[in-house]
């Protein structure tokens, strides 16, 4: 068991016997938009396991979390929000406000060519984050 399980059973026990409804956990993921377009041209594939390599990422960094440890215990209920961005500086600049704001994340560089390629936050209550991923839409 990890650390903070028990923190987060104690979590979401206490709400639901204040009769709060529990939490609902998000895991949002930023996805650079111009890999699947020329120049780059990157199959589909390509895109999801780089968005997979960056979901694994933060969850297994931020594993003992207690939203992390609450959201793996309801594998049928995983929530992933797939964003884009149009390229690898807005997803940097993304990756810094996050580190300025405190917001845990795992930026996925693609090696060898260390090219950023997507973000993945551990998950968090979407109105905890909401304000940072606004200007993102969802990933076509």
């Amino acid at each position: 068991m990890h650390r903070g399980t028990g923190l987060a059973a104690q979590v979401v026990r206490k709400m639901a016997s204040s009769g709060a409804e529990p939490q609902i956990l998000v895991q949002y993921l930023v996805l650079r938009k111009d890999l699947s377009q020329a120049p780059f041209s990157w199959p589909a594939g390509a895109l999801v396991a780089q968005a997979c390599h960056a979901a694994t990422a933060a969850l297994h960094l931020h594993r003992d979390h207690p939203h992390t440890t609450a959201y793996l215990r309801e594998l049928g209920r995983m929530r992933k929000v797939v964003l884009e961005a149009p390229d690898e500086t807005t997803l940097k600049e993304l990756a810094e406000t996050l580190q300025q704001k405190n917001i845990d994340h795992m930026l996925w560089l693609e090696q060898p060519e260390n090219i950023a390629t997507c973000i993945a936050l551990r998950p968090y209550p979407k109105e905890e984050v909401n304000q940072y991923l606004k200007k993102f839409r969802l990933f076509k």
